[in-house]
């Protein structure tokens, strides 16, 4: 325990004296340009709007920043939707992790010391003074370019970076746009403080290095997108073992905030966007040695419904459900397995059910839409997708293909035309949506709904002309 006091202040003095921003592009620029690349994200629609598991790192994430003295920018946290084991800080204090990172750890700890790591680069502003070390800040052609390099390392691999490589520009910068090995030990050592004001647990960090290097690499011609942002792993490893190696968490540590399961939200992560053929033999094993494992019967279960097996599919939820029986997350993807079987009644009841849950209460609600379509209840349908809308959610694009479905059932085809336009749209469909936006325009007569349109239509422009640059 002496030891690692000794070196937290040690870690104390040289976060103070050398804060690491000395060389990084004004914080203007920064949050111009942090502002560009997210916008990038969003066009390729690689962001992943998960509930759970977005609001598991929010909660981690922000119990981080919460005790750290007045930043320059606001942290925000996402998901990206690739199966690669990587996190990364991008200019601005956002902060991102892939799916693939969440699939592979064990717990709460472990995610914490990454989340950590990544604020501390951000913290130390690590990436902006690797884009001025590179001499390159075009805003939008940088943007463009980190979209293609941090995402994915390997793009040739990896799904979200195959959406985002961006000319060849990408390749010949992505060395100058790596950290260095002492932007790594500053952000793990900043880390190893953030966590000691949080409840977690700084062995996390090691860990979930431990387990991402052990779990994945695969010699230098294929070394994990996240060692390939993040250089100098063995040392950071020596480094880490040295400074925790009698760790012991302080008599008045505070206790973590409340979260879900963390194994709950993995194998729902797992279970929904995960590879079935990969996935589906790793927990039949697992459920063989654990038979009472209710994130293995859920996970299961989603992974069935998704490989067309639904009533296997349907069976492991009810079984993790006869475990837990008020678990939301569970009672959702029930719902949804009970709508694409068909049994529509049952997926009402079970929607019903939760209809007013804080979290998944609009999830629910949605797909309480959709079944009652397919029974008919085109009112109560209605009404459900306009309190979706309403909220307006990251997400919830799907809500609008729905009301054209209803639109049309009613022989309201202008209204129809509007809302297929509007859901092509956020799916970034842009011909599609203009196609139906001008259709709507020709119909309509109601002066509001074409203000409507023709701000829709505006903004697709708009879109159009950045994705031209």
């Amino acid at each position: 325990m002496r030891r690692f006091k000794q070196a937290i202040s040690l870690i104390i003095c040289i976060v103070l004296l050398f804060p690491g921003s000395t060389f990084a592009i004004s914080i203007p620029d920064e949050l111009k340009l942090g502002k560009e690349y997210l916008q990038q994200l969003k066009n390729k629609g690689v962001i992943l709007h998960d509930p759970v598991a977005q609001k598991m790192i929010d909660i981690v994430g922000n119990a981080i920043v919460k005790p750290l003295p007045p930043q320059p920018f606001h942290f925000d946290f996402f998901m990206i939707n690739d199966d690669s084991f990587n996190a990364f800080a991008t200019p601005a204090a956002n902060i991102f992790v892939h799916r693939g990172l969440i699939a592979s750890l064990d717990n709460m700890d472990e995610l914490a010391g990454i989340l950590a790591h990544e604020i501390g680069h951000a913290v130390g502003r690590h990436v902006s003074q690797s884009i001025d070390r590179s001499k390159i800040v075009a805003t939008g052609s940088l943007a463009g370019m980190l979209a293609g390099i941090l995402v994915g390392a390997a793009a040739g691999s990896s799904e979200a970076g195959q959406a985002l490589t961006i000319g060849s520009m990408a390749a010949g910068q992505s060395a100058m746009l790596t950290y260095t090995r002492e932007n790594e030990t500053e952000a793990d050592q900043k880390a190893v403080l953030f966590l000691e004001k949080t409840g977690y647990s700084p062995k996390g960090i090691l860990d979930s290095l431990l387990k991402i290097r052990q779990t994945d690499y695969q010699g230098i011609e294929n070394i994990p997108d996240y060692f390939k942002t993040h250089p100098g792993t063995a040392t950071r490893v020596s480094h880490l073992s040295g400074i925790l190696a009698d760790y012991k968490p302080p008599v008045n540590s505070p206790l973590p905030p409340k979260n879900f399961d963390y194994n709950m939200v993995k194998y729902r992560v797992i279970g929904l966007y995960g590879d079935t053929d990969t996935y589906i033999p790793k927990i039949e094993i697992a459920l063989q040695n654990d038979p009472d494992n209710v994130a293995f019967h859920y996970g299961l279960g989603l992974l069935y419904g998704r490989d067309t097996r639904m009533n296997e599919g349907i069976e492991q939820l009810n079984k993790a459900l006869a475990k837990d029986p008020f678990e939301p997350m569970i009672l959702l993807e029930l719902g949804r397995l009970y709508i694409r079987n068909t049994e529509y009644t049952r997926a009402i009841t079970i929607l019903d059910s939760m209809a007013d849950d804080p979290l998944l209460g609009d999830w629910a609600i949605l797909n309480r839409s959709v079944a009652q379509i397919q029974t008919g209840n085109l009112p109560a349908a209605q009404r459900g997708l306009e309190h979706v809308l309403g909220n307006s959610k990251p997400g919830f694009e799907e809500a609008n293909y729905h009301m054209a479905e209803i639109m049309s059932r009613q022989s309201k085809q202008a209204l129809s035309n509007y809302y297929l336009g509007v859901y092509y749209a956020r799916i970034h469909d842009e011909r599609n949506a203009a196609r139906q936006l001008e259709r709507a325009l020709d119909t309509l007569d109601d002066e509001k709904m074409r203000e409507k349109v023709e701000k829709e239509l505006e903004n697709l422009k708009r879109t159009g002309k950045k994705s031209a640059h």
